[in-house]
């Protein structure tokens, strides 16, 4: 039985991207994510493309959007494969791409190559799916956060993500520079290290427009 949503995460619980990439997760624990998901009002459901036709199944008729990642979760993939897998996805029924930046090129100022990769996977997905851009800002200085949000955003991202959460979480200062480089229109999503409500909403305060989470529950509820 799902507990009801906590007044005070009423402005939270639309932001929520519904995050489940464990490598072992189950079918029955995707299915769990959709059916919280529906019943929260989540924003999106996140999960490893091996899971996308059944969320897109188990979401159908709700406006949750289902979620996926791509070149995940190092960014090191070869571009063709990359947008090849993003296409894939989409061609399931994946309404969200969250990709990996090439970080190692990106800090050997490969600025172009970079960009490339970007662009590559918006041109493949098209109008169908909107893509946000991992920058893994835990790797980054801050001068090469604001780069890699420029550089994201030129390519066509409609989002820019702070982290996989393998290599440490989001942090409000990563957020807040992020956005101010970004502007007001673009999405920035914090992802990484966001267990509770009082973590969600500081990120929401710095500048996010959208919360990577696999506590989604536990903030919706106020029980975290």
């Amino acid at each position: 039985m799902l507990l009801p949503p906590a007044e005070s995460a009423r402005t939270v619980i639309p932001l929520i991207d519904h995050t489940l990439l464990r490598p072992d997760a189950t079918q029955a624990q995707v299915r769990r994510l959709c059916e919280e998901a529906v019943f929260y009002g989540f924003a999106a459901v996140c999960v490893l493309p091996w899971w996308i036709p059944d969320v897109v199944r188990d979401l159908q008729g709700s406006p949750v959007n289902p979620c996926t990642v791509a070149g995940f979760p190092l960014g090191a993939h070869l571009p063709a494969s990359k947008a090849a897998e993003a296409a894939l996805c989409v061609e399931h029924g994946a309404r969200e791409i969250d990709m990996v930046m090439a970080v190692g090129a990106f800090k050997d100022k490969a600025y172009t190559a970079v960009e490339h990769d970007i662009a590559g996977v918006v041109r493949a997905v098209g109008t169908k799916a909107r893509v946000k851009v991992i920058l893994e800002t835990t790797l980054l200085t801050p001068a090469e956060i604001a780069d890699a949000t420029r550089l994201a955003l030129g390519a066509g991202a409609a989002f820019v993500k702070t982290s996989t959460g393998f290599f440490g979480g989001a942090t409000v200062e990563a957020v807040r520079l992020m956005r101010e480089t970004a502007g007001p229109a673009a999405g920035v999503k914090a992802s990484g290290g966001i267990r509770s409500l009082a973590d969600a909403l500081a990120m929401i305060k710095a500048g996010a427009t959208r919360i990577g989470t696999s506590a989604g529950v536990a903030i919706a509820t106020g029980t975290a």
